[in-house]
């Protein structure tokens, strides 16, 4: 990490170094501050460069060509066009701008509403503007020169992996609620822990959230979830006690057993299931649909007993062995046993947990689109459960139902059903679902491929509808099957004329000949489609 501080300055793009070079050239500090200085310390590639300096707004704008001021904390966003930081870029690229948010010092008043300042003042210290900071970690600043100023030891909060408030925790959660989230989010995203004295207040704290809109939540959270541990992340908001403010359907499935092929709970299912989807870096909408896919569950379980019948006398030793239940009971007169054993079932469990998916989405303020989406993927994540039952009709017809951009994004949430029961990743029932869908979206062998269809023939070529043209398009595909250059118009044209003065027999023999061709070859690549996926046929 030294060597990393030594060569700070050398990773700070041109446009940013621009902005704060003309900010002290016009007389004012200027300083990076926040997460970019922080990833920069981790080595880590910052997506946003915060600027913060002494400057007010009113100066601040006046030192650039193009800013926007639209807000009432002091932010200035300043247009820097991207030729200030490379030099061999297209004229596309020329034209775009990069926005640098610059920020005066500030000292923040009393939160009342435990989201906003009541009032914002401008301060002449950097040390102002840090201490007002959520996490030591992110209050860290660097000038032009590479100095870094650290004065609450967020440098060895880096080192020592923890992240701690600055100051208080109390008065930094009191100030703005959402810090609670952004705990949790910035524990997973940089593989931190959160210190002892900062987790006990987030625990105190945790109703504030309530106070925060639905839109900051819903930002936050999609944060944990495209983190690469958003399992480590919902289990936090439960320890926490911040999930119950936000989705506290999730917390219905904890302790609810499923028992069959399940090994864990709903709510380790769940875990399981998002985990995996974050393990393949699958997009937002499949690693919520791996989370809600069953947090119907707890609403649609009811409980069954299997009663089985044995015929014989037991040693007490094969009495331990089966798998008895508490209503177990033996007739020993007529050498019957019957084991009733519990069993949980889920009937309906999809259209529940869909349901609740698009109410929780709703109140999260998730945009249509995603909704839609996502209730539609958690509705038909049972439709793959039997390879042996299920026809290749009945694939094509899902296809159409959740579109054929959206059927692998459908695999993929049933693939993390799988490995949620803890089952191995690709099991042979997947690999069958796969080869199926594959079936189902290729396009199939068929006169449909030819360059002129029955229309053309009878208008420009004069054939008559009936028997002989589907023989006549059948012997053309024949012929473009084994030489695709043949399949324009004009050799097409040629040879229905020729064709056509050939007698019923004949023409319904090279008919034939060409069916049978496209059979044999739709057999081939059904059969290259099963050896991929390494199913039967």
């Amino acid at each position: 990490m030294e060597q990393n501080l030594k060569n700070l300055i050398k990773k700070i793009p041109k446009e940013v170094s621009h902005v704060t070079d003309t900010l002290e050239k016009g007389g004012f500090e200027a300083c990076l501050v926040g997460g970019c200085v922080r990833d920069l310390i981790m080595s880590r590639e910052p997506k946003d460069w915060d600027v913060t300096t002494n400057a007010k707004p009113e100066q601040i704008m006046s030192l650039f060509e193009k800013t926007v001021y639209e807000n009432t904390f002091g932010t200035v966003g300043v247009f820097v066009p991207c030729e200030t930081q490379k030099e061999d870029v297209s004229q596309e690229t020329l034209e775009q701008n990069l926005i640098i948010e610059v920020t005066p010092y500030r000292i923040e008043a009393k939160y009342s509403d435990f989201r906003h300042p009541d009032e914002v003042k401008f301060s002449d210290k950097l040390e102002d503007d840090l201490k007002r900071r959520d996490f030591t970690v992110n209050s860290l600043a660097l000038d032009s020169k590479g100095h870094l100023i650290d004065i609450f030891e967020g440098i060895k909060d880096i080192k020592d992996k923890m992240l701690r408030a600055v100051g208080k925790p109390d008065d930094r959660f009191k100030e703005d609620a959402l810090r609670m989230l952004r705990a949790v989010r910035f524990s997973v995203q940089l593989g931190f822990s959160v210190s002892y004295e900062t987790s006990e207040s987030i625990l105190k704290n945790a109703e504030l959230l309530k106070k925060i809109s639905e839109e900051r939540i819903r930002d936050e959270f999609e944060k944990i979830i495209m983190s690469k541990n958003p399992a480590i992340g919902i289990t936090m908001l439960q320890k926490f006690g911040l999930l119950k403010n936000i989705i506290p359907e999730l917390e219905e499935g904890i302790g609810c057993e499923q028992l069959g092929e399940h090994i864990y709970d709903v709510w380790g299912h769940l875990l399981h299931a998002l985990q995996h989807a974050a393990d393949k870096d699958w997009p937002l909408e499949v690693r919520l649909s791996a989370l809600f896919h069953d947090i119907g569950k707890p609403k649609a379980r009811r409980l069954a007993e299997t009663k089985i019948p044995f015929v014989g006398s037991l040693s007490p030793r094969a009495r331990r062995a089966l798998p008895l239940g508490p209503s177990a009971c033996e007739t020993p007169q007529k050498g019957i046993f019957v084991s009733s054993r519990k069993k949980y079932t889920f009937y309906g469990h999809e259209v529940v947990s869909a349901r609740m998916t698009k109410k929780i989405m709703e109140r999260l303020k998730f945009p249509k689109k995603e909704i839609d989406l996502v209730e539609k993927l958690v509705r038909n994540h049972m439709f793959f459960s039997d390879t042996e039952l299920i026809t290749l009709s009945a694939v094509r017809r899902i296809v159409v139902k959740v579109g054929k951009e959206n059927i692998w994004s459908l695999m993929n949430v049933r693939e993390s059903d799988r490995v949620g029961m803890k089952k191995k990743e690709a099991p042979y029932r997947l690999r069958k679902y796969f080869a199926m869908i594959e079936e189902a979206l290729r396009d199939p062998i068929s006169v449909g491929q030819l360059k002129i269809g029955g229309e053309f023939m009878m208008k420009e070529l004069g054939i008559k509808p009936g028997p002989r043209m589907g023989w006549i398009l059948n012997a053309l595909l024949e012929e473009v099957l084994d030489d695709p250059e043949k399949n324009t118009v004009e050799h097409l044209s040629e040879l229905v004329k020729s064709m056509n003065m050939l007698g019923d027999a004949e023409l319904k023999a090279l008919g034939d000949r060409g069916k049978e061709k496209k059979e044999e070859l739709e057999g081939e690549e059904i059969a290259k489609l099963h050896e991929k996926h390494g199913v039967r046929k």
